[in-house]
């Protein structure tokens, strides 16, 4: 299946989002997974809008590209793996439930398991640092909670978003 243009351009769109809320949320507010807000609405956001089955895989690749010739987090290279679990846990979820746009709880629900993603990116990235291992499972578990809770909101407006957009033919049928 093709992506046209106009869809390609929305995911562009939607990843140079992800990047900007991120860089504008890079202020140290003491708050584990503040930013997994807006990388789980854009990537809901994304893969609602566009009827491609990898719609927010490909968003969070470029994301992840961009972020990592940025510089932008830690981890270097591992930046990609960051972006692409929860890209694609939102697009398996969306091929499981076809009618997930719809509903404020299966949204929030792919968006908790989706931010739930994280913890294995930070558990690897900590044991590859080389810090003990009860402490890297204290650490992974305690962001993971924060960004299941920020992830979960972001998942809230999506449904209500994609309703509007519809409405006012912003995306195709």
């Amino acid at each position: 299946m093709k992506i046209s243009l106009q869809d390609a351009l929305f995911l562009g769109f939607c990843a140079v989002f992800i990047l900007t809320a991120k860089a504008v949320l890079r202020l140290h507010l003491k708050v584990p997974g503040h930013s997994m807000f807006f990388i789980l609405f854009f990537l809901l956001l994304a893969r609602g809008c566009v009827q491609h089955r990898l719609a927010a895989s490909f968003c969070a690749l470029l994301a992840g590209i961009m972020a990592l010739i940025l510089g932008m987090g830690k981890g270097g290279p591992l930046i990609l793996i960051k972006f692409m679990l929860p890209g694609m846990v939102v697009d398996l979820m969306a091929g499981i439930l076809p009618g997930m746009f719809q509903s404020l709880i299966l949204c929030m629900l792919t968006a908790a398991l989706a931010a739930a993603t994280r913890f294995f990116s930070s558990y690897l990235i900590d044991i590859l640092a080389g810090m003990d291992a009860g402490i890297v499972l204290q650490h992974a578990l305690i962001k993971s909670i924060g960004n299941i809770l920020f992830g979960m909101a972001g998942g809230i407006p999506v449904p209500a978003v994609i309703r509007k957009l519809r409405a006012y033919g912003a995306l195709r049928q």
